[in-house]
């Protein structure tokens, strides 16, 4: 299914004017006075949501001194060259420093098509069996589940923290199924549990350090772009809009610094290169600790929103999945499908019609709840389905009659619909039950 809004174009910023108060919960501000007269909503520039968090100087690009009377080292961050989103850093020590670096061998990142074409059931929780996850990082320990040119979909169950990380490639949005954990950036920490998704900005240094007895469970999306809500969701001015079904209220992101010491540390690196998926790994060593900025302000930062505070948007009859977007990156959307009053037309078919994605593949994952149009597929807490462009999919047969009447659906699940075709990861592949493409006609080829 082809759900994009439009394209996304340069110019488009991701959030209005705003502060932070001291949770770290972004408040909007009215629009600037003295703005730009009216123009067309496709040459409009929208305005990017600015923060400043620590000690940053009145004007940029000027003098900012420590308190022995050096200076602190300015860097700037930012999107599409000097035209886009950016942050300026203010760092005890030199950003660019290293005194050692050498390959990192990424996990496996080879993709195999879906040949034939066939839906799937990829069973993510037997990905790691057992108490494999008390060797596993959430970062290291991915294990890669579907891929393209545009998007990388993996899973992992990990109690370890994981090392210093940057990912070169783009920005990064990670679903947390279950567990808690902080993750550390050089914009400060983020506490994060079930139902977040966690969006981390190209290029920042992080690292993901799981709290609490349970296992952490992460979903990561992977973009080789930026990922962004939904631009019809915003003003031209980058505020949400009133039809939005969240706004900046439910955004938390860093509200204080983050300083520590260390010496010779490495920081894990993916970029492009020449390995499978264009894709190749360094570890740099820092002579001082990368998280060293004492202040910054700009409009790019990582961010964290809860499923939780997604408003679901219903009607008499059966709604089309735009209406349960929450992000876009380059070539693909992501969705989620929450606890919801469903359709109230007497004669109300409250699961989905059969449909044909044209231009898409679908990928759904199922969190929690009771997913109502799968019953009878064997899809469970922790599936995943694959619906490739080209399959008619829909409810299985079962499932229709069992819905009518119903007046809710208690339901998790987080969607990615992709542009260009998905392939298989060695994750997918090992996670495969083998016999979904047959549960809508009850049964499958001949022995």
């Amino acid at each position: 299914m082809a759900i994009f809004g439009g394209a996304r174009t340069p110019e488009m910023a991701i959030f209005g004017v705003g502060t932070v108060d001291a949770q770290g919960a972004v408040r909007p501000c009215s629009r600037r006075a003295g703005s730009a007269e009216r123009r067309p909503l496709q040459e409009a520039i929208a305005m990017a949501f600015y923060r400043q968090v620590g000690s940053v100087p009145p004007k940029r690009h000027t003098q900012h001194r420590r308190p022995d009377g050096g200076l602190y080292a300015e860097e700037l961050m930012g999107e599409e060259g000097f035209s886009a989103d950016s942050a300026l850093l203010y760092h005890r020590g030199i950003p660019s420093a290293l005194v050692d670096a050498r390959p990192w061998e990424l996990p496996d990142q080879t993709l195999s098509p879906n040949a034939p074409l066939l839906p799937r059931h990829l069973r993510l929780h037997a990905l790691f069996p057992g108490e494999e996850h008390e060797g596993a990082d959430p970062v290291t320990g991915r294990r890669l589940v579907l891929g393209n040119a545009d998007v990388r979909i993996s899973y992992a169950i990990s109690s370890l923290t994981s090392p210093y990380y940057r990912n070169a490639t783009g920005d990064e949005c990670v679903f947390v199924e279950r567990g808690t954990a902080t993750v550390e950036t050089v914009f400060g920490a983020l506490d994060v549990g079930p139902g977040d998704y966690v969006v981390v900005p190209r290029a920042t240094t992080h690292r993901w350090v799981p709290t609490g007895a349970e296992p952490l469970r992460t979903y990561a999306v992977e973009a080789n772009s930026h990922i962004t809500p939904p631009h019809r969701y915003l003003s031209r001015y980058g505020q949400f809009l009133e039809h939005a079904p969240y706004c900046e209220r439910d955004l938390r992101s860093p509200a204080e610094p983050l300083l520590a010491e260390g010496t010779d540390v490495e920081v894990y690196v993916k970029h492009r290169g020449d390995g499978p998926g264009g894709l190749a790994g360094t570890v740099h060593v820092t002579p001082e600790h990368p998280f060293d900025v004492v202040g910054w302000d700009g409009c790019l930062y990582p961010y964290v929103f809860n499923v939780g505070d997604f408003e679901p948007i219903t009607g008499r009859v059966h709604q089309p999945p735009p209406v349960h977007q929450v992000f876009e990156g380059g070539g693909f959307v992501i969705c989620n499908f929450v606890p919801r009053k469903v359709d109230y037309h007497p004669l109300a078919v409250p699961v989905p019609y059969y449909h044909s994605n044209v231009d898409s593949d679908e990928v759904m994952f199922y969190v929690d709840g009771d997913y109502e149009a799968r019953k009878g597929s064997g899809i469970g807490k922790g599936s995943v389905s694959l619906h490739p462009g080209g399959h008619s999919h829909g409810p299985q047969p079962s499932a229709i009659e069992a819905s009518l009447g119903a007046e809710r659906f208690d339901e998790l699940a987080v969607m990615v619909d992709t542009f260009r075709p998905l392939s298989l990861g060695e994750g997918g592949t090992a996670a495969d039950d083998g016999r979904y493409a047959w549960s809508w006609s009850g049964r499958g080829p001949s022995a």
